[in-house]
């Protein structure tokens, strides 16, 4: 799956986007965030407080809880404001 990264979760990752194959029991959005804080560094650092990366997948806003394929496109980024 593709993952994109914005804002501050990509400057703490140090990557804008990649590409990765998470173990088989990751199935959901909040278990995708929980695998990658556990991969450490900078993913533990953007990943610290889940409750406020928001997600989409396949450019749809996602809630923690939706269920991912492995073709998906997941975009991860904090909450934003706007006027």
């Amino acid at each position: 799956m593709k993952l994109l990264y914005f804002a501050w979760v990509r400057q703490r990752i140090g990557l804008a986007e990649e590409e990765v194959t998470p173990p088989a029991n990751v199935l959901t959005v909040a278990e995708l965030v929980e695998w990658l804080r556990s991969r450490g560094g900078g993913y533990a650092a953007a990943f610290a407080n889940p409750a406020v990366v928001k997600a989409a997948v396949n450019q749809e806003f996602a809630r923690p809880d939706r269920k991912l394929a492995p073709g998906d496109e997941i975009a991860l980024f904090p909450p934003m404001t706007g006027g």
